[in-house]
């Protein structure tokens, strides 16, 4: 039994005398809260079933130092802002999960990199050498350790390393839209908009395969806020609900993710208090929103039991030599209203894969190259370039990289004809992709535009077909496996087959 004291504000209740309680009580912020008696029992259902109970948040209360409000800053503890963006998974369902995927020990890993704006195929990866000059641009291809495959000359650490990628030269089934989505999950957003779309890559896999370890998400989106905010998207839930947002670090309240003075006992004390909190109605909520919260709750307080995450989001842990290696992509140019060229976030993707993320997606530079396209290639191509050959030299390095895919590419394609203003237009006929690791058949390039790099002359290569082939390096059939929708009916992942040249 715990005595309600009364609120702290019209959305909190203070419980004392609580066997959970610590310091002055446990503070729980409550909304369309209705409890007839001033006595509750911290394990007794909800007194009235005609009453509501969402749980907001679950502040605990630690020692001194307090502030005017009479709570300390640095000792309270707000479960419900650090920054998962609603999502989360239920822990039984996600241990349910990895043990029905027949081997809950394996580890595949994505690291999907997108190229906001839209990259240009002709000034990256096939340099268009007999195209007339309006056309061709500035830059001259250079030899890779392939036998006969060229690509641009600002990638010369990668063009070291060219038996350890595929190049796709001749991408469709883009739109000319500014999204991320494309790169996320195969689709766009007005895929099944009314059920709430399609569920990013990051989404399937953390509904299907579940986490690695308890205490790390399945899913961490890097991508840094962007002015254009659909550049900045590290892949949506859709159907599938806020339970399965991805986890974002910079997002609030992750200065306090410490547990200061609070022990683990008391933690698993207030996961006992949180799961008898859950035999409430939950079925007033069909959303998917309530869900998601009370999901969310128990994701936070596995990553406030283990330092595990922090741990790998910490780069004062790495070996200085390699956070050299990666650089840090500074000065930032071209970055207007897209991301910036942060290095650092593939050295960060690693740590996370390693710590035991699946799917890490995020964000590198603005690509939307209107005007001075071949200034902005040499800047944000040469950055990428020294990252890019770090992190397959690393994974490779720590024999991971037959685990882990690599996957950079943008929403579509830049014009073939050079603009008065020096730079490329929009190109959604056709479009390029960098594949690495994964344990595919690397060392080739497939696919190519005619001669003029305006459309896809040989082995045209969909979209949908990169996105099955990283579900098949993930160890997920995408000809078998469905999802069911809120209506119930089962969803396939994709509508194409995995790229037959890699697999």
């Amino acid at each position: 039994m715990a005595t309600v004291l009364g609120p702290l504000s019209p959305d909190r209740l203070l419980l004392r005398d609580c066997p959970l309680a610590h310091n002055g009580g446990l503070v729980l912020k409550l909304s369309n809260l209705a409890i007839p008696s001033s006595r509750i029992s911290d394990s007794s259902p909800s007194p009235n079933p005609t009453y509501i109970t969402v749980i907001i948040m679950l502040n605990f209360v630690g020692k001194s130092d307090r502030l005017c409000s009479g709570l300390s800053r640095r000792n309270f503890l707000s479960i419900g802002t650090l920054g998962f963006g609603m999502g989360g998974l239920t822990l039984p369902s996600l241990l349910r999960a990895d043990a029905a995927s027949g081997n809950p020990n394996s580890h595949k890993g994505l690291i999907n990199i997108f190229l906001g704006g839209g990259p240009p195929h002709q000034d990256m990866w096939e340099i268009k050498t007999e195209a007339p000059s309006e056309i061709r641009g500035e830059f001259s291809p250079i030899a890779t350790n392939v036998p006969g495959i060229q690509i641009c000359e600002v990638f010369s650490k990668l063009a070291q390393r060219m038996d350890k990628a595929a190049i796709i030269r001749s991408v469709v089934g883009c739109k000319d839209r500014h999204e991320s989505t494309q790169c996320m999950s195969g689709w766009f957003p007005d895929d099944l908009k009314a059920l709430g779309g399609r569920p990013s890559i990051g989404s399937a896999v953390s509904k299907l395969q579940g986490p690695v370890d308890a205490a790390v998400p399945p899913f961490v989106g890097l991508a840094k806020k962007t002015s254009h905010v659909p550049w900045s998207h590290s892949g949506d839930p859709g159907f599938l609900g806020a339970a399965y947002s991805c986890f974002k670090p910079d997002g609030p309240g992750m200065d306090n993710m410490k547990l200061n003075s609070i022990s683990l006992d008391r933690l698993r004390d207030r996961r006992r208090l949180m799961a008898s909190l859950d035999t409430m109605r939950r079925d007033i909520d069909t959303s998917g929103v309530m869900g998601g919260m009370d999901a969310f709750e128990q994701r936070a307080l596995d990553v406030l039991t283990s330092s595990k995450l922090l741990e790998a989001l910490d780069l004062s842990k790495e070996h200085p030599k390699t956070i050299e290696r990666y650089g840090d992509g500074k000065p930032y140019k071209f970055q207007y209203d897209g991301a910036p060229t942060c290095n650092d976030h593939l050295l960060l993707a690693r740590r996370l894969i390693e710590a035991g993320v699946r799917v890490v997606s995020l964000s590198y530079g603005r690509w939307d190259s209107h005007g001075d396209n071949f200034g902005l290639v040499r800047d944000h191509g040469t950055k990428l370039d020294q990252c890019l050959s770090a992190l397959i030299d690393d994974l490779d390095e720590r024999g991971i990289l037959d685990d882990i895919t690599i996957v950079v590419w943008g929403e579509f394609g830049r014009t073939p004809k050079i603009n008065n203003g020096a730079g490329r237009d929009h190109w959604a006929q056709v479009s390029c992709a960098y594949l690495a690791g994964g344990g595919m058949k690397t060392g080739q390039a497939i696919g190519a535009t005619n001669r003029l790099g305006e459309y896809a002359a040989l082995r045209p290569v969909h979209m949908q077909e990169i996105v099955a082939t990283l579900y098949h390096n993930l160890g997920i059939n995408t000809g078998a496996t469905t999802i069911a929708d809120p209506t119930g009916r089962p969803q396939f992942l994709v509508d194409h087959e995995p790229i037959r040249e890699l697999i």
